[in-house]
């Protein structure tokens, strides 16, 4: 298994007097650049034009002869941004430049907890300096960085993604089509039904009457929307599927073809957990629970001693999967450890107790499928179909 990726601390030690440190902070009007200059007391800043990486090269390269002059030798550059809508290319582009770069976590960043705080670029810029300086010197908990992924294993996220925001649309466009009839009285037309755009046009008031002309055409575009969705998400689902008879899978295809063999897990969620999982390599079982966010959240403070339930900081997209996978896991692995599990914690109880233990009970079956994936361990008495 390849290394995990620790984002808690660096993996080189710090020289303060051969190391050139930089901030970027990113906006969509423009972007600013603020450094730890080796030999320099004051830190220069620099403002750039939106996605200017020329200029930023440029400027590093004239604070690496700044440093030279207070015989400082720049051995090496640190870079951070955080994480957000401009994604991983400007890291990919500058690594690739023999720049260190790392993406901090917002969310990690420490702030002022204040009822009203300034908030400037300015002050947000030192502030991710400050905390870079801080980890770079290795304090523990001070931040963490997110791992920078491939443009290749991001373009395979895509299509999972997009599948996702079109049954969302589609979902959309049939209750709009439904409420839409439903103001005359229209309750049992189906828009996924193959013939549905003949039928639309036979459709009939509660009265009997034809629908209003205008109501009619906003139907027929609806349904032209629906049609086009709809074709879209079996083209995405054919694509899915192709990993299937995939003769030679790489490692994350295979991981998809054992996945499928679970009695219960099926070809998309089985997709979906592999591109936005267990492509990933975690140093052990609780950073894989953290990451899917379904670690617990204690309050322990004087006198107090509470659980808050889990900390949802992680993969929203993930949690819900695996969630819903356990409610499935219930039904089709009935004799699986797992499920007996579950039963005995539950003992026949309706209601919050069982979704409080649902949750717990996903946080094993994560844990169980890593395993699986990884070394080949079957989760207790879990059915499995032959290859």
């Amino acid at each position: 298994m390849p290394k995990h990726f620790d984002p808690r601390h660096a993996a080189t030690a710090f020289d303060h007097d051969s190391t050139l440190v930089l901030a970027l902070e990113l906006s969509g009007k423009c972007w600013e650049a603020n450094a730890v200059v080796p030999g320099v007391e004051r830190r220069p800043r620099r403002r750039l034009a939106v996605g200017d990486l020329a200029e930023l090269l440029r400027s590093i390269e004239r604070w690496k002869a700044v440093a030279a002059k207070a015989n400082c030798v720049v051995q090496r550059v640190v870079l951070t941004y955080e994480a957000g809508r401009d994604g991983f290319w400007i890291a990919r582009y500058l690594l690739a430049q023999g720049i260190e770069v790392h993406v901090m976590h917002p969310a990690s960043i420490p702030v002022e907890r204040r009822n009203r705080r300034a908030k400037t670029d300015r002050i947000d810029l030192d502030m991710l300096l400050r905390t870079l300086l801080a980890w770079l010197r290795g304090e523990p908990r001070v931040c963490s960085m997110v791992r920078i992924p491939s443009e290749a294993e991001e373009d395979l996220r895509r299509p999972g993604r997009e599948r996702e925001r079109l049954l969302n649309e589609r979902l959309q466009l049939e209750n709009r089509l439904e409420n839409l009839l439903c103001l005359h009285g229209v309750s049992n037309f189906k828009p996924r039904l193959k013939k549905a755009a003949e039928r639309l046009e036979q459709v009939r008031s509660f009265a009997g009457t034809p629908l209003p002309p205008q109501t009619m055409d906003e139907l027929r575009r609806l349904m032209v929307r629906h049609r086009l969705v709809s074709d879209q998400l079996r083209g995405l689902e054919a694509a899915r599927d192709r990993v299937m008879a995939v003769a030679e899978p790489d490692e994350a295809e295979r991981m998809i073809q054992i996945l499928i063999r679970i009695v219960g897990l099926g070809t998309e969620t089985a997709t979906l957990l592999v591109r936005e999982l267990f492509c990933r390599s975690f140093r052990d079982r609780r950073a894989l629970a953290n990451f899917v966010g379904v670690t617990g959240t204690p309050f322990r403070s004087g006198g107090m001693d509470r659980e808050q339930g889990i900390g949802k900081n992680g993969n929203a997209h993930v949690r819900r999967i695996m969630v819903q996978l356990s409610w499935r896991w219930l039904r089709f692995q009935p004799d699986s450890a797992l499920s007996r599990w579950f039963d005995e914690r539950t003992g026949g109880a309706k209601g919050r107790i069982r979704k409080v233990m649902i949750v717990a009970m996903t946080r094993k079956l994560l844990i169980a499928l890593w395993r699986y994936v990884e070394t080949g361990e079957v989760p207790a008495g879990a059915r499995i179909l032959p290859a």
